[in-house]
């Protein structure tokens, strides 16, 4: 019987020459695989730190604000502490006569105005002025010879606004017609 075959030459690649080039392109393949894998842990991670960091400023931010609601008035309040001192000492004063009790009480309402001023609080006290109802709520129509119409001649309670906002109108008193 007869070989067929021909010889394979020594020293040249058998069967596997055509899987090299694939074998080649899967061992790159695996490795871009490799490096996406670790660059998309890079960024998980990243994000998760980037979470917890906002996560982290909400809660700062929420304790802030909470702080600043609890304490919001203590400026108000401690400059509030001599008037209450004020009046305390008033009311444990002996035997003073009225002139002086007035004068203390007249002094200990400079200093509360004083302190509401500061603070943004303005009264109105519109005597002679016109008939604002923004501002003022007439409770009663007068005769007031010499004053115009709808001119109020008369404060019944003092209004207050604070920073430009109306907390209470002034109830008034109003010439006739």
């Amino acid at each position: 019987m007869q070989n067929n075959d021909q010889p394979v030459p020594s020293g040249a690649p058998e069967a596997s020459a055509p899987d090299a080039p694939a074998h080649a392109e899967l061992e790159a393949l695996k490795a871009r695989v490799a490096e996406l894998e670790a660059a998309n842990t890079d960024l998980r991670d990243s994000v998760l730190r980037e979470k917890a960091e906002i996560e982290n400023q909400r809660r700062r931010l929420h304790r802030d604000v909470e702080q600043a609601r609890r304490f919001a008035n203590e400026k108000l309040l401690n400059e509030l502490l001599p008037v209450y001192d004020g009046l305390e000492m008033g009311l444990t004063a002996e035997g003073g006569d009225v002139a002086s009790v007035r004068e203390g009480i007249a002094l200990t309402l400079k200093s509360l105005l004083k302190i509401a001023e500061n603070n943004g609080l303005v009264q109105v006290d519109p005597v002679g002025e016109p008939l604002d109802p923004e501002r003022h709520h007439a409770v009663s129509m007068v005769d007031a010879p010499g004053q115009a119409p709808n001119t109020v001649v008369s404060v019944l309670q003092k209004g207050y606004v604070l920073n430009d906002r109306l907390l209470r109108p002034a109830l008034v008193a109003v010439a006739k017609d």
